[in-house]
């Protein structure tokens, strides 16, 4: 059962139609993550380790404009609410003032970080979107980030596939480890910084003289 969908991935993976598929999985997880565009590119990469296709190279440039294209998808959508976000009541206005701050402080920082947060690509490029957050800086930061996600996605894959070059599921059970991995870390360091960002400081003691 094992070999069969191994064998029926294996085909799937030396299909020319592959790269469609990667780039339309990329985009869509612009604007609807629950899409394992992530999963895709590395069980690529792994493939492309194990048995020489597909092509690694075309793999990370169809990732990449695929997710080029979806964050620019998801930026239009959160362009249309940026009426509805400034009407939002108190509350909204005041969350909408607060993220345009901090955009304009480190947005591209921001939506760098965000491409390796679960859920947070989405929500960051449609509040740079809501926030008119400068069009062509959007798309500067965006190339980075979509491709050093497709890069690092795809040499997971390969370092797995390499790594176990006859039996492709423990390549891809060793890159999707890694990835977990990566993300876990990166997601206990944003919830320690928080904290200690929320945590109230203390006053100084000063000490009182008899004289």
């Amino acid at each position: 059962m094992t070999q069969a969908i191994l064998d029926a991935v294996q085909q799937a993976m030396s299909s020319p139609w592959i790269y469609l598929a990667l780039f339309a999985l990329a985009l869509l997880d612009g604007f609807f993550p629950v899409v394992p565009a992530e999963t895709s590119v590395i069980t690529a990469g792994v493939f492309a380790a194990s048995t020489g296709a597909p092509d690694v190279a075309a793999v990370i440039a169809v990732a990449a404009l695929g997710a080029f294209a979806g964050d620019h998808i998801s930026y239009a959508i959160g362009r249309s609410a940026n009426g509805r976000l400034r009407r939002g009541g108190r509350g909204g206005g005041r969350a909408f003032a607060w993220a345009r701050r901090a955009l304009a402080e480190r947005g591209g920082l921001v939506l760098v970080a965000a491409r390796y947060i679960p859920g947070g690509r989405t929500a960051c490029t449609l509040t740079m979107g809501a926030v008119a957050y400068p069009r062509r800086s959007f798309a500067l930061f965006d190339a980075v980030a979509a491709v050093t996600w497709s890069v690092y996605s795809v040499l997971i894959g390969y370092v797995g596939g390499a790594a176990f070059e006859h039996d492709p599921l423990k390549g891809l059970l060793l890159g999707l480890g890694i990835a977990l991995s990566v993300t876990a870390v990166a997601e206990t360091v944003r919830h320690v910084r928080r904290r200690a960002a929320g945590a109230p400081k203390r006053e100084p003691v000063l000490a009182v003289s008899d004289d």
